[in-house]
């Protein structure tokens, strides 16, 4: 059985069950496990001896969370993080991230209505890790990320994205072409319908749904390997040959 590629209804069902009484995760593990998963999948792609300096830029939502998760682990990997938040979130849970990386001595660069730090940051910087929109994003996309998402399209940098690239409606895709069009992807819980067409390298991570959620909505998760928090998916590329 194939694994299944899901919509953004089916998504969100799973993660309010995930954090119900019956799945009994709460918001911090599930983040903790995903951005683990991130920073391992940036780690098995891009090796810190050639690609030091990341950029984890995070959106003000849960997939915001996972960056700022992200950006400590792979300070801890030994990496050089800088965070980039054009809108930061205002819930709690992410400025206690935010402030999780402050004392990793993970700079941040200050939100401002411009987008010189960017600018200025992207041309010290090795590789991006796009954490800005998830699963609920619909087009279009608006300030600030409107002039975020091209600065960091005409970077060239290589960019690994979680869960959908920014820009990307879930179901759809790229099609409308605003979107970053990112080397790897790391899928979070199932891949999304709108990545199906992907052709770079493909990650499933966030090695924590249960077998009764993976059974009741026919996921058909792949076997992780070992210890590993990711296992990558056959390369849509390849398959079409």
């Amino acid at each position: 059985m194939s694994l299944r590629y899901i919509t953004a209804r089916v998504a969100q069902q799973i993660d309010e069950e995930l954090m119900s009484t019956v799945g009994a995760f709460s918001i911090d593990q599930l983040m903790e496990l995903a951005g683990l998963a991130c920073a391992q999948t940036l780690a098995t792609c891009y090796q810190k001896t050639t690609y030091p300096r990341v950029l984890v830029c995070c959106g003000p939502g849960n997939q915001g969370g996972d960056g700022l998760v992200a950006a400590r682990h792979l300070g801890m990997f030994g990496y050089q993080p800088t965070v980039y938040m054009p809108k930061p979130g205002s819930k709690d849970i992410y400025k206690r991230l935010a402030k999780q990386c402050e004392n990793m001595d993970i700079p941040i660069l200050p939100p401002s209505e411009g987008t010189d730090d960017l600018k200025a940051t992207l041309k010290t910087t090795d590789v991006i890790l796009d954490a800005i929109f998830g699963f609920s994003f619909k087009p279009p996309i608006r300030a600030p990320f409107d002039k975020v998402l091209p600065l960091l399209s005409e970077s060239r940098l290589p960019i690994v994205s979680v869960d959908i690239p920014s820009g990307w409606d879930v179901e759809i895709g790229n099609d409308a072409g605003l979107g970053l069009n990112p080397d790897v992807l790391i899928s979070l819980t199932a891949p999304k319908e709108g990545v199906k067409d992907f052709t770079g390298r493909h990650f499933l991570g966030g090695r924590f749904v249960p077998k009764n959620l993976d059974k009741k909505h026919d996921l058909n998760i792949p076997d992780y390997p070992g210890f590993e928090q990711i296992v990558e998916l056959p390369s849509v590329a390849k398959l079409n040959l």
